[in-house]
């Protein structure tokens, strides 16, 4: 007897031995129980009466609010979907009966948020003749930093913010060539903590510094107008450039930015004398600082006023070059790395510190693209995907306070999960709808102790 006769034999043993399933049909469950609890929160944050009252009227025979049209789109997200569609395939037959929210389909949650989609704009540059693709969404920013004063983790005194420009890779139709040789968009973020404070789109084609001291204008322009006060802004070395750092100055009190090697800054380096030791790890590097003025030659090419130019403080680290060649203007064999900051209070070693920490922000690009849809983006038009970025930025800074409000009241969770084991713990429970001593109360089909 062959391997596939005694496989045949096999099988007709089970179908002997296992007798005939009989099932029945119940009244949809959904499988999404633990998404009430987010609903609920939102709600209870009067997130819902926010968006119903900021976002565009709707026509009176809308059967759907602006809170069913993003708390839906949202709930995709919380229940571990990718695109609209899994609202129709997975999410609206257990929420039929929600006393929440009203599931819309995905054609027209899509549609009403392209209606949010504001005229693209194009703007140019002193220098060059190329036209550059921004989509500013100020109403969406302005919303969602309204909404962030709706969360209590959100602190508006003294904020440290870090802002940083990412690639998305995509083939939409009016997607250019970044200088990774790929097409895309390059959106600028800013960041406080782990909220997402602006999100302002541009092509791929504009790279971080082209005209990026606008975007920090507008920035902090809308914090200003809900009283949040700046301390601080970081940055990398995109934006070292001398109308960045202006108007960083001009709304922040301090600033921490990664400097770009010129050759009247490595004459600077070549004038500290004085270098500390620090080990890191394995490694053996070098420490110092001095003072600096830098942009002297920008400042001459566009007749500024000399005294527009500020000293700052140049902190340096250096770590001997593998290959052993010399550097012309410091006369060691060193890759230097400068940090630029007008705080003359720190040490070295804290401002070094100090400036490592917005590494850790690059997580949140991570996430966004990861748990939050950002590689994934619905709209042809880059405009309309700007409205996609901003929504999923909400959504993600709600998610924020979920899990750290959620940890606090069940021991299964931690305000450090990804938003994938947060659904396995917590979303992934069974549950329905029941109506019970003239109630509607939630039934869940498993063990979970959570106080509302």
């Amino acid at each position: 007897m062959n391997a596939l006769q005694l496989w045949h034999v096999h099988l007709n043993w089970c179908c002997y031995k296992i007798p005939n399933m009989k099932v029945l049909n119940s009244k949809p469950v959904s499988a999404f129980g633990g998404l009430n609890f987010v609903i609920k929160e939102a709600i209870n944050l009067k997130i819902n009466t926010l968006l119903n009252t900021s976002l565009p009227a709707l026509p009176k025979q809308s059967k759907y609010n602006w809170f069913d049209i993003v708390m839906s789109y949202w709930s995709v997200f919380f229940c571990g979907g990718d695109c609209a569609e899994d609202l129709s395939l997975n999410l609206k037959e257990g929420f039929r009966s929600n006393p929440f929210i009203s599931i819309p389909s995905p054609d027209r949650v899509l549609n009403r948020l392209k209606s949010l989609a504001d005229v693209p704009q194009y703007f140019g540059t002193k220098r060059g003749k190329a036209e550059h693709h921004f989509s500013l969404a100020e109403k969406l920013n302005r919303l969602n930093i309204k909404m962030l004063t709706l969360l209590p983790g959100f602190k508006k005194n003294k904020v440290i913010i870090d802002y940083d420009n990412t690639l998305i890779y995509t083939e939409k139709a009016d997607a250019q060539l970044t200088y990774k040789k790929e097409n895309g968009y390059c959106p600028g973020v800013g960041i406080i903590n782990n909220h997402i404070i602006y999100v302002e789109n541009r092509n791929g084609r504009s790279n971080a510094h082209v005209l990026q001291h606008e975007t920090i204008e507008r920035m902090c322009s809308l914090l200003h107008e809900v009283g949040v006060t700046i301390d601080v802004i970081r940055a990398d070395s995109a934006s070292y450039t001398y109308e960045i750092i202006k108007a960083i100055e001009k709304n922040a009190r301090r600033f921490f930015i990664k400097a770009r090697m010129t050759d009247t800054l490595e004459k600077a380096i070549g004038n500290i004398k004085k270098w500390e030791e620090v080990k890191t790890g394995d490694k053996i590097l070098l420490r110092g600082s001095t003072t600096y003025t830098p942009f002297e030659r920008h400042a001459r090419g566009n007749n500024a006023k000399t005294n527009s130019l500020k000293q700052y403080r140049l902190v340096i680290t250096k770590e001997a070059r593998r290959d052993g060649q010399i550097n012309a203007f410091t006369g060691e064999a060193c890759v230097y790395s400068p940090i630029l900051t007008n705080d003359f209070d720190m040490t070295d070693d804290e401002v070094v510190f100090f400036y490592n920490a917005r590494g850790a922000k690059e997580r949140e690009f991570d996430i966004l693209k990861n748990d939050f849809g950002w590689d994934k983006m619905p709209f042809s038009k880059l405009e309309q995907n700007t409205v996609f970025l901003l929504i999923m930025a909400m959504c993600r800074n709600l998610y924020t306070h979920i899990i750290e409000t959620f940890s606090k009241r069940v021991a299964f969770l931690s305000a450090n999960f990804r938003i994938k084991k947060f659904i396995f713990r917590f979303i992934c429970i069974p549950g329905k709808w029941v109506e019970s001593g003239r109630q509607v109360k939630l039934r869940l089909f498993g063990s979970l102790d959570f106080r509302t």
